[in-house]
């Protein structure tokens, strides 16, 4: 796979050759195998991730013991536990490697330093951040009025290709059901 650049990880962006060599130096490229973890849960965290290709979860574990998970992150999405990122608190959550993948770090200050330097890219952040917290709050919303039938049929929406590569429990748990309901509602498309 050829590495993302600058202009396929900030789309839209046109950056001059010494702005594109400059936000280039401020990632780090990494490659993940499944099951890799790139965030536990009472760490701190410096980074957020743009992800070039592969899948990654973060879920967080319940004081029972229950593994939830929030996210899927695809190509050309952004991960990280954003509320310790912000705050410079330490994670609740955590970033598991679901499907090989490499993918892109950069930390709070040196985005910092790009904003300043590439006025654009703050732009271009606000923008992601803005459709995220929608999208979070559509999430929201739906876990609180739509079937389980219709959840399924939004994440496969969403994330297209990727079901195959997760287990069942972590889409059961993406969804708020059980594995056993999960079984049921495909099932029961299959037959439509």
């Amino acid at each position: 796979m050829q590495k993302s650049s600058a202009s396929d990880i900030f789309k839209g962006i046109d950056f001059s050759p010494g702005q594109l060599i400059a936000a280039e130096s401020k990632f780090d490229e990494i490659v993940v195998k499944k099951g890799d973890m790139i965030l536990s849960a009472g760490q701190l965290v410096p980074y957020q991730y743009y992800v070039g290709s592969g899948c990654l979860r973060t879920y967080f574990i319940t004081e029972a013991g229950k593994d939830i998970t929030l996210q899927f992150a695809i190509c050309d999405w952004w991960i990280s536990d954003y509320t310790a990122f912000f705050t410079g608190g330490t994670s609740i959550l955590n970033i598991e490697c679901v499907q090989d993948a490499v993918i892109y770090r950069i930390s709070k200050e040196s985005m910092e330093q790009l904003y300043v330097e590439i006025p654009a890219i703050e732009s271009f952040f606000r923008i992601k951040m803005e459709r995220f917290f929608a999208s979070f709050q559509r999430r929201i919303l739906s876990d609180l009025a739509m079937s389980a039938k219709d959840k399924y049929k939004t994440f496969l929406k969403t994330y297209p290709n990727i079901e195959s590569s997760i287990k069942n429990y972590h889409l059961a748990s993406y969804l708020g059901i059980t594995p056993e309901s999960l079984s049921r509602v495909r099932a029961e498309l299959a037959h439509e």
